[in-house]
């Protein structure tokens, strides 16, 4: 039959879902760890620490690859709160609050465990934080099983999070200011936002001056990936008539050409070069040390207990509503997937420690933690479809 539309290959279909990025990261995360514990562990850690101009290719990853994700992350937030889900005010209520009680609660438990070490509690930011690609591939796995209101749900969840890890990193995890830098990087924003008010609609001058805020934003004592989240704003959003989310908007195209680019290269990079972990000479006193223990419990209990209590709580006052098709024990499975937070948490694990052994421990606890959380939500998910199927 001539003309007729050949379907899709599987590889294709893969890389065109939203959840592949999260599938891949998970092997990825899985090949650093198995690397670090081989006989290629001692090449692997001396490449990450290998001097490239003037930075060692660890800080070109963390410092810069990621502000690409972050600029990516900007661009979603945005247009999520003016064009999408998170459009209006009633749409909000339910993510927001219960992004709120899903920061507020891991915060709470990584505290409690720290006993009042003054030096540990820098970071409890480290479990509030929800990896959406991963979440949303554990989702992927269970395929129709999952009502599409939670999905959406957890990707309205999920950005507003990012917003808050954004201004928990600009607010506590800031270090000493170099103010000439800080008034460069301001007068840059400046122009950024005098060519939205012009309306240009190329990207190269945008990016061209992003490049520089960058750099200023790198000397400024204010970590260098807020620069990708700044430059975010100052892109034009267009709208047309009956079609807001319009294909010819900068935002629309700079976010449709770096997604692919995050997801696949970026991130992946990001994980490999940040998860890998020796277990030489470690045991389970070493995970119940209180870094690692503060942030995997605050992953697995604080997330399912913040985000489950305030969405629960915001239901039953009438406030939003159940999402649609789904029931109390879907959304908590939900609320258990939340608990997922490998790639923004071990970012804000490197920013509240200084050393080694720390990082080493924060790492620990996100794998052990986001690793729990992925594998008891999806239990619940699944059961909780199947009970519903019956």
């Amino acid at each position: 039959m001539t003309g007729a539309k050949r379907p899709p290959s599987a590889l294709r279909s893969f890389f065109e879902s939203e959840a592949a990025g999260g599938l891949i990261l998970m092997g990825v995360a899985a090949l650093a760890l198995v690397t670090a514990n081989s006989p290629l562990a001692g090449a692997y850690f001396a490449t990450l620490h290998r001097p490239l101009g003037g930075l060692d290719l660890l800080h070109w990853i963390n410092d810069g690859l990621m502000a690409l994700f972050f600029l990516l992350v900007g661009l979603e937030i945005k247009r999520e709160f003016i064009d999408g889900e998170l459009g209006s005010w009633p749409r909000r209520i339910l993510p927001g609050v219960a992004a709120a009680g899903g920061m507020a609660g891991p915060a709470l438990v990584y505290a409690l465990i720290q006993q009042g070490d003054a030096s540990n509690l820098n970071g409890w930011a480290i479990p509030a934080a929800t990896d959406i690609a991963f979440a949303l591939g554990v989702l992927s796995l269970l395929g129709p099983r999952v009502p599409v209101s939670l999905k959406i749900f957890l990707t309205a969840l999920a950005i507003i999070d990012d917003l808050g890890a954004v201004l928990i990193i600009a607010i506590f995890y800031t270090d000493d200011l170099k103010l000439w830098a800080l008034g460069g990087a301001f007068a840059a924003l400046a122009a950024l936002m005098v060519m939205n008010r012009l309306k240009v609609s190329r990207l190269a001058p945008y990016l061209a001056v992003g490049i520089v805020l960058w750099w200023l934003v790198l000397q400024s004592g204010v970590h260098a990936t807020l620069a990708g989240v700044a430059l975010a704003l100052a892109i034009p959003l267009r709208r047309s008539p009956g079609a807001p989310d319009d294909a010819a908007s900068p935002l629309h195209r700079l976010e449709h050409g770096l997604q692919p680019w995050v997801a696949f290269a970026i991130v992946p990079i990001f994980g490999f070069a940040n998860a890998g972990v020796s277990f030489q000479g470690l045991g389970l006193r070493d995970l119940l040390a209180p870094v690692p223990l503060g942030v995997a419990a605050g992953l697995f209990f604080g997330k399912q207990l913040g985000v489950f209590g305030a969405a629960w709580l915001v239901i039953r006052m009438g406030w939003a509503e159940l999402p649609a098709h789904a029931s109390w024990r879907q959304l908590y499975g939900v609320a258990l997937l939340c608990g997922i937070g490998f790639t923004m948490s071990l970012f804000i694990g490197l920013l509240a420690f200084d050393d080694a052994a720390r990082q080493d421990a924060t790492k620990l606890g996100v794998l052990a933690g986001s690793s729990l959380s992925a594998i008891v939500g999806a239990t619940v998910l699944l059961l909780a479809s199947r009970r519903r199927a019956r």
